[in-house]
């Protein structure tokens, strides 16, 4: 890449240049930003790099070296300033869960071109489509540590066309959409992703989501529990990610046979010889002494409509599907768009609750307004 093309990327590593630059961004219309972290490397994950692109410029703030970001929250939360982002849903849960920070006034360009007909909706294929513009999204940047520092300068590169583009971007979907007179449905669709929040897991349960996990008994169950709170507790000391200090299905395979000898076992590394491996044999140890583990039932549905008439109800779902298959063809949309499945699953058991469903809280505005009388009109036929 050419120095012309890195002019107007500004690297941010003080609280004062910071403050600045959030203070310029809290008096235009509008800011771009996207976020980088570390999840493939580091454990517990954390927000590495922010960019932030105003007017042309674009700013890679470093919050490694400990700013004061509280001035990134407020620009956030003002609801005067729309924030530009793509497929944003990771990057809102990634700001909750380090900073407590949500934003307002968020157009996502990725919900928009979703919204004007696109079926592919990376950035690069998004750009390409749009603006005619060619970004190169290495996979090698993808899957790097955005922890290491200095950034390289294919790593800076790579963030600043992140959101180089997405003003612009913007501004031709918001015109499509406006010409297909959608608009208000992307603002409901960024509104309600707006609410999107971190959720933690459920470190009591999470080891019962383990993949094969369900091949073992109750004694199994309970030394896999033992075994992944261990694993959770050395990667936080190394910090690393859990898949990379054990394997799943090795944590698997010793809860199944807590007998076999580590020297055997592929896959656990520094694990297999002591002092580590002390370590993990306590763990197993600590699991069979542990009372039997019974796992958890998977709510049930209340299904007792769908009980006394299956195939009536499955035959409704079709048709409800093809109608919603049918409006996504005439509208050049993808069908999911455009009504909820769970929706239409609950109206396929109770097909009178239509004004009950309306107000349900996955039917959209949007939804209700431009869908609803087509909607009752349709149910009216089914039998």
């Amino acid at each position: 890449m050419s120095d012309a093309t890195m002019n107007d990327v500004e690297i941010v590593t003080t609280s004062s240049r910071f403050a600045e630059v959030i203070a310029n961004a809290s008096r235009r219309p509008r800011v771009a930003l996207d976020i980088e972290s570390n999840g493939l490397h580091r454990y517990p994950e954390r927000i590495c790099l922010f960019q932030l692109a105003v007017d042309g410029s674009v700013f890679l703030i470093d919050p490694t070296a400990a700013l004061d970001t509280r001035p990134l929250g407020q620009l956030l939360a003002d609801a005067l300033v729309e924030k530009v982002l793509h497929s944003a849903d990771y990057d809102l849960r990634s700001l909750d869960r380090d900073l407590g920070y949500r934003i307002k006034n968020l157009f996502d360009t990725s919900i928009a071109a979703a919204f004007v007909g696109s079926t592919s909706l990376g950035l690069a294929t998004v750009l390409q489509e749009y603006l005619g513009v060619e970004v190169s999204k290495s996979k090698r940047q993808q899957r790097a540590d955005w922890t290491n520092r200095p950034l390289t300068s294919e790593a800076r590169h790579y963030a600043a066309e992140d959101v180089r583009h997405l003003e612009r971007v913007r501004d031709v979907l918001v015109q499509r959409l406006s010409d297909l007179s959608r608009l208000e449905w992307v603002a409901e669709e960024c509104e309600r992703l707006a609410q999107v929040k971190y959720k933690p897991p459920d470190h009591e349960w999470a080891f019962a989501s383990v993949k094969g996990s369900r091949v073992l008994d109750s004694r199994g169950l309970a030394v896999l529990r033992s075994l992944y709170r261990f694993r959770h507790r050395e990667a936080v000391r190394m910090d690393r990610p859990p898949f990379k200090v054990i394997p799943d299905a090795v944590l698997v395979g010793l809860a199944s046979d807590p007998s076999t000898d580590l020297a055997d076992v592929k896959g656990l590394g520094r694990f297999r010889h002591p002092p580590a491996s002390g370590r993990l044999l306590s763990a197993v140890r600590d699991g069979l002494r542990a009372s039997p583990v019974t796992r958890p039932k998977s709510p049930t549905r209340n299904n007792r409509h769908v009980v006394a008439r299956v195939q009536q109800v499955r035959a409704r779902l079709r048709n409800l599907k093809e109608w919603r298959a049918d409006l996504g063809r005439r509208l050049a949309l993808n069908p999911g768009l455009l009504w909820p499945a769970a929706s239409l699953e609950r109206l396929a058991s109770s097909p009178e609750s239509l004004d009950e469903e309306l107000g349900s809280p996955d039917v959209r505005r949007w939804q209700r307004c431009e869908f609803g009388t087509l909607l009752r009109d349709f149910i009216a036929t089914l039998r």
